[in-house]
């Protein structure tokens, strides 16, 4: 028992230490609290956990956020602030209290409290890097974006029933809210990466980003900039990376859905993904080649009205999966996963795999809505381009599809 005590109480002082010489270094003799008095904030609150319990730990807090109070008024002096240094916060004065119920949790949860005291240090030390993300890189369209997408996975997602439900027992709202989510998390993964890594390598990420919401659509996207710009190979090759994420993201949405049919669809993926690599790797070395680069403006991390258009695509594709084959059989899954293959190939693989089928017997239906989702894009790659840039895109197309078909054969 003693030992144990020793234990958490070293944890404490750990962590008392980390913060502390954060904020020693960080505020130096301008600041109320430094290395020692953080690291007498953890044990006082370890040793109120372990006297007291919880009354005594509220009390320690209490006192700390007045001594806090205290100290924020004598700093708040114009003189304290003449390099600069944001002095009108009140970061220390919240990570002293963070240190003290950190303190009290080491007596309870010592490696939950080191962790979190760990996370505070780091997000402490990382002040001025956070702050010229925020200010300087983040648009003002990029935070709209991140808060949707916090809107839809933490507050829209708990309150969506996980059960299987309406005609057929065709949909389950979560499952399709949760693929909804998946959509935009890669797109702006996908966004993250073109920042980032700047213009010359725009074009082919946008391409490959592009195809984690539609990559028919980032065909004929890159169609009309082939069509617009001088930069035909950059747009080549992100029309064929896109394909690569389409390829990805079957991956994924299936890993989400169905494992087993994932399983069984491992080898044709994975020879797809390969032959889109192959044939992208091409046109990618033509476009990094280039010295034309342009500007491209950060835009939006995702598309809401896509994900949400693809939200109906996928429910509307589930009801009518799940009514043919009440009525057809699997002759019918085939028929309707042929049919939304047209649209967007990743609904019907997810509605497929989402019904109570053998994994064998879903595969067809999964390629033979891969396959007319290619037409699709053959179609899109000819009136988009033109002639001279379908030439380039739709042997990629053939081959990828090809590549997955015999990948089924080989089984």
């Amino acid at each position: 028992m003693l030992e144990s005590q020793i234990i958490n109480f070293a944890a404490a002082l750990g962590i008392g230490l980390l913060i502390g010489a954060e904020r020693e270094r960080r505020k130096g003799a301008r600041s109320a609290a430094g290395i020692r008095t953080f690291t007498l904030a953890a044990l006082a609150g370890a040793a109120a956990q372990s006297i007291g319990d919880a009354l005594l730990l509220t009390v320690a807090v209490a006192g700390t956020a007045l001594l806090c109070a205290v100290a924020y008024m004598r700093q708040a002096a114009p003189a304290e602030a003449a390099d600069g240094d944001d002095n009108y916060g009140l970061t220390s004065e919240i990570a002293l209290m963070l240190t003290v119920l950190l303190g009290g949790l080491c007596m309870l949860q010592p490696v939950l409290a080191a962790g979190i005291g760990v996370t505070a240090a780091i997000l402490l030390a990382a002040r001025t890097p956070m702050h010229i993300f925020v200010r300087q890189v983040l648009t003002a369209t990029e935070v709209r974006d991140a808060l949707i997408f916090a809107g839809a996975t933490l507050v829209i997602l708990p309150l969506l029933p996980d059960r299987a439900m309406g005609p057929f027992a065709a949909f389950n709202p979560a499952k399709i809210w949760i693929v909804v989510i998946l959509v935009m998390a890669i797109g702006g993964i996908g966004h993250i990466a073109v920042r980032a890594l700047g213009a010359r390598y725009g074009l082919p990420l946008a391409g490959f980003a592009g195809g984690f919401i539609s990559s028919t659509a980032t065909i004929g996207a890159m169609g009309q900039r082939a069509r617009n710009t001088q930069a035909r190979n950059a747009a080549v090759a992100g029309a064929v990376l896109s394909t690569v994420a389409t390829v990805a993201q079957m991956t994924l949405v299936l890993a989400a859905t169905s494992l087993p049919v994932l399983r069984h669809l491992a080898l044709p993926l994975a020879l797809a993904g390969a032959a889109a690599i192959a044939y992208g790797a091409i046109f990618t070395v033509y476009a990094l080649r280039q010295t034309n680069e342009e500007e491209k403006e950060p835009g939006r991390a995702f598309s809401l009205t896509g994900a949400l258009v693809f939200a109906a695509v996928l429910a509307t594709v589930l009801f009518a999966a799940a009514a043919l084959q009440h009525y057809f059989g699997e002759a019918g899954v085939l028929v309707v996963a042929a049919l939304a293959g047209f649209a967007d190939t990743h609904a019907a693989a997810i509605s497929v795999a989402s019904l109570q089928m053998e994994p064998h017997t879903a595969a067809a239906p999964v390629l033979v809505a891969f396959t007319t989702n290619t037409v699709s894009k053959m179609v899109f790659a000819w009136t988009g381009g033109g002639s001279d840039y379908a030439l380039r895109v739709i042997p990629g197309l053939i081959a990828v599809a090809a590549a997955a078909w015999a990948g089924l054969l080989l089984i």
